[in-house]
């Protein structure tokens, strides 16, 4: 398995090697030695999975408050999507900006999102299934969120965005501006 950082130290993107051969392919999709070796000790309690129907389905952007703030290794099973994670550490030299990747069944790549990090993704073919390994479990009293289209964040979301589908919830999130954040860049 390959691990690349990104513009966004601490965000990693993770590749894993398919052997391939006429039957399809086999892909060790997780090692614990390999991932800790690069991003340090961490330990799974929950794994997380989506269906988006749709094309152009944005989900996000989403994080827990401390103490219950989730580290997420997302990846996609079906279909392809574009994945974004905005530092939300306040001094971070990072703060507010973001990384993203395309993640998708046929490339098999991952993406570490740690803890003090906004995640989101947009999805750019129908019946997209995301798959997400989280560090802490879902705590309704820590869920928050953030606004995915907010221009101070200057993501460069797909074209399909332009009529994306999108929950109730997720169109009335803060703005970065507006945003209680309780991380701190260490």
């Amino acid at each position: 398995m390959r691990i690349e950082s990104t513009a966004i130290p601490s965000v990693f993107l993770l590749m894993p090697e398919r052997m391939v051969d006429s039957r399809g392919y086999f892909v060790e999709t997780f090692r614990a030695d390999q991932f800790t070796s690069v991003v340090g000790p961490i330990t799974f309690v929950q794994e997380n999975q989506s269906l988006s129907r749709n094309a152009g389905t944005v989900r996000g952007l989403h994080f827990q408050l401390a103490p219950r703030a989730q580290g997420k290794l997302v990846s996609c099973v079906a279909g392809a999507l574009w994945d974004v994670a905005v530092d939300l550490r306040v001094g971070s030299p990072t703060y507010g900006r973001s990384v993203a990747a395309v993640l998708s069944e046929t490339n098999g790549h991952q993406l570490w999102v740690p803890p003090g990090f906004a995640h989101g993704f947009c999805t750019l073919e129908s019946r997209t299934i995301v798959s997400y390994k989280v560090t802490e479990y879902y705590s309704p009293d820590h869920d928050r969120g953030l606004l995915w289209n907010d221009p101070a964040l200057e993501i460069e979301w797909p074209a399909l965005t332009s009529n994306a589908i999108i929950s109730d919830k997720d169109q009335k999130q803060p703005k970065l501006s507006e945003l209680y954040s309780n991380f701190v860049f260490e």
